[in-house]
């Protein structure tokens, strides 16, 4: 038969203890006893003091709990009497914040503490550490879709500014002249009906594409639209000075090479080219020395930057398949973005015959250049310092009009030996002045390579 205790669940009690047992003595019991309704509180159990139980047990912190049904009261979150360290319902997150370890609601909303501020995240990201220029849109938010949503922004959203100055631009003739120009009494595409003011609005209406590649990489890529500019993320200008002192260099060369290049060809326009004086020389030069270095930046930012950017993001880097694999070992180069955005800037152009070469060769050393020496500083000052050597000539001779066709095979020739010189030369500069090629790791920012470090190779 068994003893008294067993049959019941109950174990006997110990033999050696004597008389009644003493009841069992609960944390709770050694715990100071609560203020008062207006008492004050101990130093340690203000909201001041951090989130109630961190890294303390209730025991231990007993007027962490009376501060914490204030707080939690105050925020509208539910509370309980007695609750424990983790209060029930509650998950942890990973890691912890600057009040001990992170608490969710089983809502997923977080415990925030008395008086404690909110966090703000950044709405942009940083571009990967050590990466070169064309392989910096490769963020973490990096989504197939950005890059063709971008290039599509820029092309409508630019199209439409073009087309609202446009607008303007007539409502301004209207109320100075008082009359529209008629195309149909005249055999040239004007616009305006004046070279100059058809120059300066054809400058402008490319220079407002500009900030809108700027919006796209800050509002569909989310990431600074610095990056567009550099591997640092801004325009380096002393690198870019030291561009532009090569691009007058580079200007010498073509002039002389152009002066070679005309010298063997046929003469068809017979003596109608002349020095038109200073008084219509004048405007026409100082709009061209205004506008110009916005409108070249501006395509070097569209298909120097953005586009060979949007391209070298897509590095099929997560591909499975054999080819996918394949394909990811050329997109992770720069090669596919310097076609593409070459491609698109040609076809941008009115050019036929050997033209079409000239100008893809052009945006081909642009953005050569722009890899091998991290940023668009070379590029652009290359594209101003040619805009403006052509546009002042055509206006020193009263040919303001845009006018884009064939193009001899000895001029092409002309214009590619001295662009071909000027990339090798600032790739050249830019290792002597040790000009940085790739991203820098976080707390590097602005870091020029070392002496031993080479620049980004394109393979």
């Amino acid at each position: 038969m068994s003893e008294r205790g067993e049959a019941d669940g109950w174990a006997p009690l110990d033999p050696d203890l004597s008389g009644d047992r003493p009841p069992e003595r609960r944390p709770q019991d050694d715990a100071p006893p609560r203020p008062e309704p207006g008492q004050a509180q101990p130093p340690e159990a203000r909201p001041e003091h951090g989130r109630p139980y961190a890294g303390q047990s209730h025991e231990d912190r007993p007027y962490q709990e009376q501060a914490y049904q204030e707080q939690a009261y105050a925020a509208g979150m539910p509370y309980w009497q007695d609750a424990p360290a983790q209060p029930p319902g509650w998950g942890q997150q990973d890691g912890a914040g600057p009040y001990g370890p992170q608490w969710q609601d089983p809502y997923g909303r977080p415990y925030v503490p008395y008086g404690a501020q909110p966090v703000k995240t950044s709405w942009t990201v940083a571009s990967p550490a050590g990466v070169p220029f064309h392989r910096m849109a490769r963020t973490d938010v990096h989504r197939w879709w950005r890059p063709l949503l971008g290039s599509l922004a820029i092309l409508g959203i630019g199209m439409s500014l073009a087309v609202g100055l446009l607008l303007v631009g007539m409502i301004i003739q209207v109320a100075v002249t008082g009359e529209l120009p008629d195309a149909a009494e005249s055999d040239t595409t004007t616009i305006f009906g004046n070279a100059t003011a058809d120059l300066a609005f054809n400058l402008v209406a490319l220079a407002v594409f500009l900030p809108v590649a700027a919006f796209a990489a800050w509002g569909i890529q989310r990431r600074r639209p610095g990056t567009l500019s550099s591997v640092v993320g801004r325009l380096r200008w002393k690198w870019m000075a030291a561009c532009c002192g090569l691009a007058v260099l580079f200007c010498i060369v073509s002039f002389g090479t152009s002066l070679i290049a005309g010298a063997g060809l046929d003469e068809e326009a017979g003596g109608d080219e002349h020095w038109v004086g200073w008084g219509e020389f004048l405007l026409p030069a100082v709009l061209i020395v205004l506008l110009v270095p916005f409108q070249a930046a501006a395509e070097e930012y569209v298909f120097r930057g953005w586009m060979l950017q949007a391209v070298g993001a897509c590095t099929l880097e997560n591909a499975k398949r054999k080819a996918g694999r394949a394909l990811s070992v050329v997109f992770r180069t720069p090669w596919p973005g310097m076609v593409v955005g070459s491609a698109l800037f040609t076809a941008g152009h009115g050019y036929t015959g050997w033209g079409i070469l000239d100008i893809f060769v052009f945006g081909m050393i642009a953005a050569w250049v722009t890899v091998r020496t991290g940023g668009l500083e070379a590029a652009i000052a290359l594209h101003v310092f040619n805009n403006l050597m052509a546009f002042l000539i055509s206006a020193a001779v009263g040919q303001l009009e845009i006018v884009q066709g064939s193009v001899p095979w000895e001029v092409v020739v002309a214009d590619i030996i001295p662009m071909a010189l000027f990339a090798l030369a600032a790739v050249w500069l830019a290792r002597r002045m040790r000009i940085q090629t790739v991203t820098s790791g976080p707390g590097e920012d602005d870091v020029l390579v070392t002496a031993d470090t080479q620049p980004a190779r394109i393979s």
